[in-house]
């Protein structure tokens, strides 16, 4: 909120897929627009990969009711949110999906120039992203004149209230069982958190109930991962000809290994989760090769790896499929949900300090 009110600074929101992100500027949008407290007009665009500096600030300028130049530049751009009244709160989403390094320069140039005019009106950059450097690049300006916000995965806490919150707007209630196993589930990604809910809510409302109980949770669950646009994902890297083979167990393990901050984990941290999985003790030669499959193309990428031989640590590429698997093992009874209690422990509900991955291990 300062760094909106604050004359020349903007604000850059970043952080993993399905943490709320847009949610929050959408929010922030709101807020600013309708408080007395502080006039503001709002405009949200959502960037594609084919979009460029020009497109998405004549998509912003109509937004704004302004009549868009060809050839838009830095000063352009500057000169016309000057003369807005009253000023405005720009939120461009998904600036990750912006596969033009030049415009990203030119972005960056828009940042500085409104930092130095001290234009009133405030830009709100919102990505997918490790940083504001891997969001915008690597550019002084943004150290400078971007207030950087990074959106962690919500606590246990923060998604039991989501879940009670929802249940109060739909008339319901909520088991304290079943708000639990939400949150839980969620592994701080309030997407699957909303997904479930009302997965759960609407298997209520067919049954003419009014409480959403945690067996309601338990048939949504099949539901939620069968419509899941995830799941063509899963399925790619999980396939094997051999019946054999242990691909869904490992990636299971990998989704239920203990994590850091940053959702690395090394291979030795998922072998218990895999000896309750497969129900036998494997030691890292036994499923090396799958995680290096998983590496793969051909297995569609969906964990990352970083470090040296012997040092190497991982994480899921997306996170939304992490939460993905461990439903999916349930559906498949891979695993029982008191296993999967014994193995996820207690999750902290304060914010953890921020470590690399390899102080954790």
């Amino acid at each position: 909120m300062s760094a909106v009110s604050q004359r020349g600074q903007h604000v850059g929101l970043y952080g993993e897929r399905g943490v709320g992100k847009t949610s929050l500027a959408n929010v922030l949008a709101e807020f600013f627009a309708d408080s007395e407290l502080s006039q503001y007009q709002s405009a949200l665009i959502n960037c594609n990969s084919d979009d460029t500096f020009e497109s998405i600030w004549e998509n912003i300028l109509r937004e704004l009711q302004l009549d868009p130049r060809a050839g838009l530049s830095p000063e352009d751009v500057r000169r016309a949110i000057a003369s807005l009244d009253p000023p405005a709160l720009i939120v461009i989403d998904e600036l990750d999906r912006l596969d033009d390094d030049a415009s990203l320069t030119l972005l960056a140039d828009t940042i500085k120039t409104l930092s130095d005019h001290h234009v009133l009106s405030t830009l709100v950059l919102v990505g997918v992203a490790r940083s504001i450097g891997d969001l915008i690049g690597e550019h002084e300006s943004i150290v400078r004149n971007v207030a950087q916000i990074e959106m962690p995965r919500m606590t246990l806490k923060e998604l039991r209230e989501v879940v009670e919150k929802g249940c109060e707007r739909a008339g319901l209630t909520g088991q304290s069982e079943a708000i639990d196993k939400i949150a839980l589930l969620s592994e701080g990604l309030p997407h699957y958190t909303h997904l479930l809910g009302l997965h759960a809510g609407q298997h209520v409302v067919q049954d003419d109930r009014s409480e959403v109980t945690l067996a309601d949770v338990n048939a949504a669950i099949p539901g939620a991962i069968r419509r899941h646009t995830i799941q063509s994902d899963y399925l790619k890297a999980i396939r094997s000809t051999q019946s054999t083979n242990l691909y869904r167990q490992v990636l299971l393990a990998c989704a239920l290994a203990p994590k850091n901050e940053l959702g690395y984990f090394t291979a030795g941290a998922i072998r218990d989760a895999l000896e309750v999985i497969a129900g036998r003790r494997l030691d890292i030669p036994a499923f090396a090769r799958h995680l290096k499959q998983f590496l793969q193309i051909e297995r569609g990428s969906v964990l990352q790896r970083e470090g040296e031989p012997r040092h190497y640590f991982y994480r899921f590429t997306d996170p939304i499929l992490q939460p993905y698997v461990i439903l999916n093992g349930l559906a498949e009874r891979l695993l029982t949900d008191g296993q999967l209690v014994d193995l996820q422990g207690e999750v902290p509900t304060r914010e953890p300090e921020t470590i690399r991955p390899q102080q954790l291990f």
